[in-house]
């Protein structure tokens, strides 16, 4: 009988916690971005297509890689710039 069993809340002695958290941590955060993005990227082909503001939609698309990489190279902003450039873009949709 194995006298090593680890229960379901244990690592495993061989794994490095630490650095499955962080890995982890970085593939959510990585998500939540990303995510944020492609919402912006929908609602700047909506700007486009139904208010026929292309070129709104292109500065859209183009701030709203820049807000993704900003948020994904400091922790601080996150997915609070990709989402502030949906919010500007939703505002488009409806106002413009």
């Amino acid at each position: 009988m194995a006298t090593n069993q680890v229960t379901d809340t244990e690592y495993h002695p061989a794994m490095d916690e630490a650095a499955h958290e962080a890995t982890y941590r970085g593939f959510v955060t990585f998500a939540e971005i990303g995510t944020a993005v492609v919402i912006c990227w929908v609602l700047a082909l909506a700007v486009g297509g139904v208010k026929h503001g292309w070129l709104t939609a292109i500065v859209g698309v183009a701030l709203s890689l820049v807000a993704g990489a900003a948020g994904a190279k400091s922790s601080a902003i996150g997915i609070r710039a990709p989402l502030a450039v949906a919010v500007l873009l939703l505002l488009a949709l409806v106002f413009y």
